[in-house]
């Protein structure tokens, strides 16, 4: 059976950036600029996913375009005869099991807080008050469970139409409205009176409020930012390099998808840093700024019913377009190992993520005295392999991969890369990619496994 290929160029384009938008754009990147200083910290991202989210990224679409096979059979069907390069793709598959286990609870908050806004339910709640709901839903496990329930019966459902029909039409609609949106909030945003010292605290360099964290905190916090921000080292992007034609170079494509990516992040800051200003709520809120700070200002807004409800639309199509991509790989790699039709692949799927999503649900309520990393509670600890392990360690084995001869070689990978029309990369930078990317990406481990770093 021929492999299933995107149906146009934009169509990639727009799943793969769906991919990488997500949670990390909109809600993680705003509280750590916040909290690193501004504008520095935001110059700094941008410089790291230049020199090491493309290269990963570019990687990841190589193998994947080579080999037309998801995560373990690519690996298989590029390695060399004998070698045990595919025994990663496994764990690439264990990986996007564990990130939806807990990722899917955290895109059903952003449809409950939705929903709260567009039903009034916050139109009732005081001023200072607006922790009590997200302590009340957490609290709730019917809650919880329901709108998990929703996003992974949702995502499987437009899985269940193929890659042309289901994923990249459903992705376009959806990814063209969280562009619409995130403007739309920006500009009203940045209009608001008194946001313009948020635009400067974002946007204008300064080493003051560098100073305030340390200027090396802040590098390492934008290097941290600027890999995870891409979802890379557990196929999560090389299935739809899999599906990607050659009519484009992958050097050309990866650069498209992280100015995009780059575009929702960016947008996400100019919602925040100016309403945050114009309301006098500190920027360095950390986790809480999304459920607990900006609810406090959409309540004190002008039609703040409708801002409210606008914004939490337009997280959860960031973070759905990052449950939908995972979803394929988890439903292409049974298609490809194990003979399973799409139909028969949705379904268990569907079953067994939503019964493997229910320990994150009950976390945070009948099961919070449940610790299993130290005194991380589930989805922390979830989170925690992933992030931590999972992401810098199979993107390290990507690397070696792609650029040492005891993989694929630096020789096939560099092909691969400019194979097709557009923007080409030159065989010069492979000492770079050999000696100093694997560097930076065991720093990212070390200091991710450095407790309190």
């Amino acid at each position: 059976m021929d492999r299933e290929k995107f149906g146009s160029r934009m169509g990639f384009i727009l799943v793969s950036a769906g991919c990488a938008i997500g949670i990390g754009n909109v809600w993680k990147f705003p509280y750590m600029a916040g909290q690193y200083g501004g504008a520095i910290f935001v110059l700094i991202y941008l410089i790291f996913l230049v020199i090491l989210g493309l290269p990963v990224m570019t990687m990841e679409l190589a193998v994947g375009r080579a080999s037309r096979k998801s995560a373990v059979l690519s690996y298989k069907a590029l390695e060399k005869e004998g070698s045990k390069w595919h025994i990663h793709g496994w764990f690439c598959i264990a990986g996007c099991y564990l990130l939806m286990m807990y990722y899917t609870t955290v895109s059903g908050w952003m449809l409950s807080y939705a929903w709260k806004f567009l039903t009034g339910r916050f139109d009732t709640v005081e001023m200072g008050s607006t922790g009590d709901v997200f302590g009340g839903m957490l609290g709730n496990p019917k809650e919880m469970a329901f709108f998990m329930v929703i996003t992974v019966v949702l995502g499987f459902a437009v899985l269940s139409f193929g890659v042309q029909k289901g994923l990249e039409k459903v992705t376009k609609v959806m990814m063209t409205g969280l562009i619409v949106l995130i403007i739309v909030l920006a500009v009203h945003s940045i209009m608001l009176p008194g946001g313009g010292e948020g635009l400067k605290f974002y946007l204008a360099p300064s080493i003051e409020n560098v100073a305030k964290v340390g200027l090396l905190k802040a590098v390492v916090g934008a290097m941290n930012q600027a890999f995870f921000t891409l979802s890379l080292g557990i196929a999560a992007m090389e299935i739809f390099g899999s599906y990607m034609s050659k009519d484009k170079s992958i050097l050309g494509e990866s650069i498209v998808i992280i100015c995009l990516d780059t575009f929702v992040a960016l947008f996400a800051g100019l919602i925040i840093f100016p309403a945050c200003s114009a309301y006098n709520v500190a920027p360095d809120q950390g986790p809480a700024l999304i459920f607990m700070t900006l609810p406090e200002l959409f309540i004190d807004m002008p039609a703040g019913r409708v801002w409210g409800t606008l914004f939490f639309v337009f997280m959860s199509f960031a973070s759905f377009s990052t449950v939908t991509a995972v979803f394929e790989n988890l439903v292409a790699w049974p298609m490809d190992n194990l003979g399973w039709g799409r139909k028969k692949s949705v379904i268990l799927n569907l079953l067994f993520v939503l019964a493997a999503s229910l320990p994150c649900v009950f976390g945070y309520n009948i099961w919070s005295d449940l610790h299993i990393i130290g005194a991380r509670d589930v989805l922390d600890s979830e989170d925690f392999i992933v992030s931590n392990l999972l992401l810098p360690i199979g993107s390290l084995i990507y690397v070696l991969f792609c650029v040492t001869r005891y993989g694929w070689g630096f020789d096939n990978y560099l092909a691969e890369v400019n194979d097709g029309g557009g923007m080409k990369m030159s065989a010069k930078i492979r000492p770079y990619l050999v000696y100093v990317v694997p560097v930076l990406i065991l720093v990212i481990l070390i200091v991710g496994l450095i407790p309190n770093s």
